[in-house]
């Protein structure tokens, strides 16, 4: 056999092999006592935006396109979850101290103004994901006024 051909087969096996590997899914069966929506009400279109803007990587569960199934993409998916669940975890808000609660709505803020949140390669695939500056506005308005009600209730 030809090194070409020798490599593509390696790679060919490995690649077959690779579809056997598969991260956990990122799925809770139960509703989170400590989800941000319980700690803060939230009007329903700002929480339909976020559970499809943010929720898929910043909450315990995500929604799985068929894609996910083939590796390495399943991989790449489960790396970007984790990270994002790492930052901010939606389902897990309320276990945050005060501060850190105060600090992830004024980052949330900013990374949505700034348009860096959700991300392009994101809403690419998922266009409904993808937040119109009227939708952006929705959402920074709900912030503020959450961050006001935290600070007139921290201070009496």
């Amino acid at each position: 056999m030809r090194k070409s051909s020798i490599v593509l087969l390696s790679l060919l096996v490995i690649l077959v092999l690779a579809q056997f590997l598969r991260p956990a899914r990122n799925k809770s069966s139960h509703d989170s006592p400590n989800d941000i929506a319980r700690l803060h009400p939230m009007p329903e279109d700002v929480q339909t935006m976020l559970k499809t803007a943010c929720y898929d990587c910043h909450s315990n569960n995500t929604r799985y396109p068929w894609y996910v199934n083939i590796q390495p993409v399943g991989w790449f998916m489960a790396s970007h979850i984790n990270n994002g669940k790492e930052e901010l975890n939606f389902n897990e808000y309320g276990t945050y101290s005060p501060k850190r609660q105060r600090n992830k709505l004024k980052r949330m803020k900013e990374e949505i103004t700034k348009g860096d949140m959700p991300l392009t390669s994101y809403t690419l695939i998922h266009t409904d994901a993808k937040l119109t500056t009227t939708q952006q506005e929705t959402i920074t308005n709900w912030i503020d006024s959450t961050l006001n009600k935290i600070d007139t209730t921290k201070s009496h």
